[in-house]
């Protein structure tokens, strides 16, 4: 079985550190960055599964970073999961364009759910 790939972008270390560890432990592979710095380059790169974007972002916000990836050929196939503590997700992640959301703090197994979901 082919090992599914996660990417993580989040300005917090410790999120990443967090959803790495659960997400590992869940048996993903597990890329993150802290920066939305040349985003098409780094998805690109590592041809993740699943995208989780952070809304507040250095360099490019969360929602900039999810519009540049979905307006991308090769890249706009990939489903991206808003990620963010803002009372008002939905409606970010909808002018976006990403293709669900999770709030936070959020609990691990919706953490895991979401990700099944998406993957299979």
């Amino acid at each position: 079985m082919v090992t599914k790939r996660i990417f993580i972008f989040d300005d917090n270390k410790d999120i990443l550190d967090l959803c790495t560890f659960i997400l590992e432990d869940a048996g993903y592979e597990i890329k993150t960055s802290e920066s939305a710095k040349n985003i098409e380059q780094q998805v690109a790169e590592y041809m993740p599964d699943i995208i989780f974007m952070d809304n507040w972002l250095p360099d490019l916000g969360g929602i900039q970073a999810t519009k540049a990836l979905k307006r991308h050929p090769d890249l706009k196939h990939i489903p991206v999961i808003y990620f963010s503590a803002n009372n008002d997700i939905s409606s970010l992640a909808s002018e976006a364009g990403a293709d669900s959301y999770l709030s936070k703090p959020f609990d691990i197994s919706a953490l895991e759910e979401i990700v099944k979901k998406h993957l299979s």
